[in-house]
């Protein structure tokens, strides 16, 4: 028999904060790696700007960060590395097969985000071909995502919205908590159970994917359910982006209550810009101001989502305590939501503007890569059937119909407001 050393490990949510402000970190301090460009129109684009030597060394470049982190969070995590170390660069290469796809201009039009295009990779290997326990054991999508996450806080800036004006604000506050009322009720009134409604009404009322991420994060949601809300957001947002402009010019509304309108529905950030842009130069300025107010939301309602579920999912608790106690809400409380906070508040009041404006972008391609890096996973862990029917078909209609509310109720409260 012999002894085993004791080893240092951390909990995952302590993990991605420590790694999530390490990457922030080396960026404040002057590391850089330039982002690869993965846009491109035709063949000759695609040889000439995305598979050139240069862009290539940058994507590899990109590859050696994001590797080194993965190895050393696994190793943070007590986790064996010798999976990950042999893993990591599939998942990764697979995921810049993703990026590459969408960065295709036809495809960037129809606002296909890389995580539908790295879920899809992922689900068509996984469920044509075996995927080896190598490969499995190199899947972490929590970990991948959580530092996504936490990345993601950077670019929520408060400041953005103060220079705005207060409407912008004020109505994402009225569509956020109403409308995630009215999908959470409707949700638990057809029978869906608490978990997929709290995703299913966050990415409704707030924006989206990303709102659908944090707050799957924020209870330690099923990976699979949420693969499933985000295939929903993504699919429902191109009949949006097309037939809610032309909409608006039929019910004759102001740019400004145009823009407002489709700031606080469409999910997607980029889907809203889209949009907006088909309309005109205001309405696209007010819905783009309308999202980045809900985008703000989306770490206070990550962080009342996580009091929340923490508060009422006690599941060890004894017949005597029925509720947590504070001790023990804070043991369990999601603590990769105060990255995300952090690193929103850092940017937002400590960081100088001048200094944002200059790593924004690298931080929120690396947040893209992240995330896009955690769907490949899911998709290599998850059968199609699975993704959809063990789910039935409640949740869409869920979706459909509390999209529909939101739709109404933002037009009502975006003619108050802004007409």
């Amino acid at each position: 028999m012999t002894n085993q050393k004791p080893t240092f490990s951390l909990s995952e949510d302590w993990t991605v904060v420590v790694f999530g402000f390490l990457i922030i970190g080396l960026y404040l301090l002057g590391f850089k790696i330039q982002p690869p460009s993965f846009g491109w129109s035709d063949t000759s684009d695609l040889f000439g700007k995305v598979l050139t030597i240069k862009n290539l060394t940058n994507i590899f470049a990109l590859f050696l960060l994001v590797y080194v982190i993965a190895i050393l969070a696994s190793a943070a995590l007590g986790k064996g590395i010798s999976s990950v170390a042999k893993g990591f660069p599939v998942v990764y290469m697979l995921t810049v097969v993703a990026l590459i796809f969408a960065g295709n201009t036809f495809l960037k039009n129809w606002n296909l985000e890389a995580v539908i295009f790295s879920l899809s990779i992922g689900l068509a290997i996984s469920n044509f071909f075996t995927v080896p326990l190598w490969l499995k054991n190199a899947l972490s999508t929590e970990l991948f995502v959580k530092i996504g996450l936490v990345l993601l806080g950077s670019s929520i800036i408060f400041g953005d919205i103060l220079k705005a004006g207060s409407l912008g604000f004020i109505q994402a506050l009225l569509v956020v908590v109403a409308v995630w009322y009215f999908a959470f009720w409707l949700c638990k009134k057809m029978g869906i159970d608490e978990e997929l409604s709290i995703i299913i009404s966050s990415a409704v009322s707030i924006c989206g994917v990303s709102a659908a991420i944090a707050s799957a994060g924020a209870i330690k949601g099923d990976a699979k359910k949420l693969s499933y809300v985000i295939s929903v957001v993504l699919i429902t947002a191109i009949p949006m982006i097309i037939f809610m402009p032309f909409i608006a010019n039929m019910l004759g509304l102001s740019q400004a209550v145009s823009g407002a309108w489709l700031g606080g529905t469409i999910d997607t950030t980029g889907a809203v810009i889209a949009s907006g842009s088909l309309i005109g130069e205001e309405a696209l300025k007010i819905s783009t101001i309308v999202k980045f107010s809900q985008n703000v939301l989306l770490g206070l309602a990550a962080f009342f989502i996580s009091i929340y579920w923490t508060y009422t999912n006690n599941k060890s608790a004894t017949v005597l305590e029925s509720k947590p106690t504070l001790g023990i809400i804070w043991e369990r409380f999601p603590k990769f939501v105060l990255g995300f906070i952090g690193a929103s508040l850092l940017f937002s009041f400590v960081i100088s503007p001048q200094t944002v404006d200059v790593i924004k972008g690298d931080l929120k391609a690396l947040q893209g890569l992240w995330f896009s890096l955690a769907f490949t996973s899911i998709g290599l862990e998850t059968k199609f059937s699975d993704l959809f029917n063990n789910e039935g078909k409640k949740p869409l209609y869920a979706f459909l119909l509390a999209q529909l509310f939101n739709v109404f109720f933002t037009l009502i409260v975006a003619y108050l407001l802004f007409k």
